[in-house]
């Protein structure tokens, strides 16, 4: 198989992959879970349902305060963007039939969240009374595009359970999740490497290309990750999905456009900063070490020069859209972004139908799940010297990055 053929072959598995986790139309779901703990429904109900004496038992509910019989204010330990403990009212209906305790409870209002985020959701706990404890059955409702947020939200139903259980056995409802474990993730970034490897064929070569792409998706999310630490992020982790490559998670929701703007730019950002030391080492390496920092090169800058394409869910598109508030001087900077990378495309002979394929290629994959989810306030506005700064930085990504492809490719073709 040819590396043209293999890598549109990876482009299209990513398509369809992306395709699925955030935009496949899911519709309304329901998640069903249950588990049996050895306690009285009446002291599982005290645990679990809002209105209960012990609602605030997990860790990441910091208080459960219950106004009225049918509404509960809880706060928790997840920050808002200004970094105060989210707060969400919840409406409850519960009730009781013989032994059995149902509770149905939706959320009415959110102090991170537009009320829309909410308004197909609900979740329904039932209790009921079995040999040798209590069936707890947990189902959560809601309507859903892709499958990402519902596997997320599985995931966080099971650690719940384990929880529960953990709290009733010992009195601490800690648990960590093994997916956020630096061991988890290493290997995952091991088992990318290995599932791109075919791509670039099955090969010392093709083992030595995945491996650096690899390295490079790492170098890339860690830029967002240091944005995030300079922005006050308490928590900020990183999630490896294997031939998808990597996403830098913060620890609270984006304050400000600034902020916006600065954690995606900061994906590319940081790793044009090794461009001009890559040049100079690979000027002052003899062969063979200078032809790998010159793959090396190539790789980071393609890889980070397509990122700053100004397409919707790519890191260029979010900075454009921060710097430049008016849709016509958008359009003006997204076109010439854009023809700058075409130009770097050109400059080392990338055919123009390929070019113009590959385009409408990152063009379909920016429209995919555009929506995104609403904050309940508007971001902090852009100052006049911030535009200024998230705009020249854009800029030099590109120019940095132009030039590293220019100039890695001129000495392997040369």
């Amino acid at each position: 198989m040819s590396t043209s053929v293999s890598v549109i072959l990876l482009l299209a598995i990513n398509l369809g992959l992306i395709w699925l986790l955030i935009a496949a139309p899911i519709g309304r779901r329901t998640l069903q879970i249950t588990r049996t703990f050895k306690a009285s429904p009446p002291r599982i109900a005290a645990l679990v349902s809002p209105l209960g004496r012990e609602a605030d038992w997990h860790p990441s509910i910091l208080s459960s305060e219950r106004l009225s019989a049918e509404r509960v204010r809880q706060t928790f330990s997840h920050p808002d963007r200004r970094g105060n403990p989210i707060t969400r009212m919840l409406a409850v209906n519960e009730a009781a039939e013989a032994e059995n305790i149902a509770c149905e409870t939706r959320v009415i209002e959110d102090s991170a969240l537009d009320a829309a985020f909410w308004h197909h959701f609900v979740e329904r706990r039932t209790l009921r009374p079995v040999a040798g404890g209590t069936a707890l059955t947990v189902e959560q409702t809601d309507r859903y595009r892709g499958v990402a947020f519902l596997l997320y939200r599985y995931i966080q139903l099971r650690r719940e359970m384990k929880a529960l259980e953990q709290w009733l056995e010992t009195g601490s409802g800690e648990v960590r999740g093994v997916l956020e474990r630096p061991v988890t993730q290493a290997g995952l970034a091991v088992l990318s490497t290995l599932l791109l490897w075919p791509f670039f064929g099955l090969n010392a070569r093709g083992l030595l290309l995945s491996t650096l792409l690899t390295v490079v998706i790492v170098l890339h999310e860690l830029g967002h990750m240091a944005a995030y630490r300079a922005f006050g992020h308490q928590r900020v982790r990183m999630i490896f999905v294997p031939l998808l490559g990597g996403i830098a998670v913060g620890g609270r929701p984006y304050n400000s456009r600034f902020e916006v703007a600065v954690c995606a730019l900061m994906g590319a950002g940081m790793p044009a900063f090794l461009v001009p030391p890559l040049i100079a080492l690979h000027d002052a390496a003899g062969r063979p070490t200078g032809a790998i920092l010159l793959i090396f090169l190539l790789i980071l800058g393609a890889f980070n020069l397509l990122n700053l394409l100004p397409m919707h869910r790519f890191d260029g598109g979010q900075v454009l859209r921060q710097v430049f508030s008016t849709r016509r001087s958008l359009l003006a900077a997204s076109f010439l972004v854009t023809l700058a990378i075409v130009w770097v495309g050109w400059r080392i002979g990338l055919p123009v139908g390929l070019l113009m394929a590959g385009l409408a290629v990152f063009t379909a994959l920016s429209l995919i799940g555009a929506g995104g989810v609403k904050p309940k306030a508007a971001l902090d506005p852009m100052t006049a010297p911030q535009r200024l700064l998230a705009g020249f930085g854009l800029y030099a990504a590109i120019v940095l990055h132009g030039y590293a492809i220019v100039y890695a490719c001129d000495r392997l073709l040369g």
